[in-house]
């Protein structure tokens, strides 16, 4: 029974999330006309106006016009192009499930190109832009350029798997460069509905708001498509684990300690701070969850490298509050950011840069699991050295 209702949600996940790139990849493609040519029309713009207000998408424009005007051409090519990477992403889910090896080769490549140029572009922009001047502040900035390189070095890391023969890698590294690019369309969905939520809050707060679970969503995501993909029990050469209870009951400790850090943090920020408090606890409630509960029920079923896996992550998400409250000093310091920017760009980076972690440990794992298994394989014997001719046939055969 529980196969069927797996497939059936699988095949769920992958219709909304087809649905939600074919909606927004025209967005995408429109977005940035009106920066670039007054009254040019826009879908997202349009249908924001209509499903919050007219007035919030003049607000949204005119906060927008001055930081993305010193950069336009290099995002426009970043918006475009991110429309494309919408559409590529469900066609290569799809080819790789249905092993279309070509196409799937094939539109990698186009699909590594296309994030290369891309995320070149939003580059462009970070450098021309002060964090404090650009839209929505310092720790929108900090957060954008976090997803840019997490996006970077995922496709990066993938095509390196796929070259050396690594296809479960290859696949995790993707799922996760992908569940990064896909904060954008995330993003304008959270712009249509915190308005019903915080009436009267500016764009700005929500996209504060947004990027505090952004990270924790895409990730956990990611690791949901990979888990669903990967049949396996075990890995070739994989023993014991790299997440004993020892090791689980210090990211206990650490996890709770960053967010009693965190949360008293929050608080003294007033009405935005328990805003903002809310929108990273309760996802980050929600995965840790399904995260323990993954991990007990691969237990129980006895199902060692899903379990491995699921508790590699599960360590993560537990380090990532407290990777949150030692970077706010830091952010503090090395940025010149006030308490409550550098309070809000932490934990917005906290789960996502703690989930490429993750990724990064359970390659490792793997590599390590197929170096041992080639060490432990049997070495084939050495030749046989050819047997020495005895004295008289030895001087027959040179006189011959």
């Amino acid at each position: 029974m529980g196969r069927p209702t797996s497939t059936r949600r699988g095949r769920v996940a992958v219709v909304a999330l087809t649905a939600v790139c074919l909606a927004y990849a025209p967005i995408a493609f429109t977005e940035l006309w009106p920066y670039a040519r007054p009254g040019a029309p826009a879908l997202g713009e349009w249908l924001l106006g209509r499903s919050v207000s007219p007035g919030f998408v003049a607000d949204a424009v005119r906060d927008r016009m001055g930081p993305y005007g010193r950069s336009l051409v290099p995002l426009i090519v970043h918006s475009v192009l991110g429309g494309l990477l919408m559409l590529l992403g469900p066609v290569q889910l799809l080819s790789a499930v249905r092993r279309r090896i070509r196409l799937h080769r094939a539109l990698g490549v186009v699909f590594a190109a296309t994030v290369y140029v891309s995320m070149a572009g939003a580059a462009v922009y970070l450098v021309r832009t002060p964090p404090e001047r650009a839209f929505s502040g310092a720790a929108f900035w900090i957060v954008l350029a976090v997803i840019l390189v997490g996006a970077v070095g995922s496709v990066t890391f993938g095509t390196l798997a796929a070259y050396k023969g690594f296809p479960d890698l290859h696949q995790r590294w993707l799922l996760l460069c992908y569940g990064f690019l896909m904060t954008a369309p995330l993003l304008r969905i959270e712009w249509s509905l915190l308005p019903a939520l915080y009436p009267g809050l500016p764009l700005q707060d929500v996209n504060r708001v947004a990027i505090m679970h952004l990270g924790a969503l895409v990730s956990f995501g990611a690791l949901l498509a990979t888990r669903a993909l990967d049949r396996r029990t075990s890995v070739p050469g994989l023993t014991g684990t790299w997440a004993p209870g020892p090791v689980m009951v210090l990211a206990h400790l650490a996890g709770a300690a960053g967010l009693a850090a965190l949360v008293p943090a929050f608080l003294d920020q007033g009405t935005a701070g328990r805003r903002l408090l809310l929108a990273y606890l309760l996802p980050y409630a929600v995965v840790y969850a399904v995260l323990a509960a993954r991990a007990a029920g691969a237990r129980r079923a006895g199902n060692g490298w899903a379990r491995e896996e699921w508790r590699l992550h599960l360590a993560a998400l537990l380090l990532a509050s407290a990777f949150s409250a030692v970077m706010v000093p830091v952010l503090e310091r090395s940025m010149g950011l006030d308490r409550a920017t550098a309070l809000t760009a932490a934990a917005g980076i906290g789960c996502g840069m703690l989930a490429y972690t993750a990724v990064t440990v359970v390659a490792l794992r793997v590599l390590a699991a197929r170096e041992l298994l080639r060490r432990r394989a049997p070495q084939p014997p050495p030749p046989a050295p050819e047997p020495a001719l005895s004295g008289a046939a030895a001087t027959g055969e040179e006189s011959r």
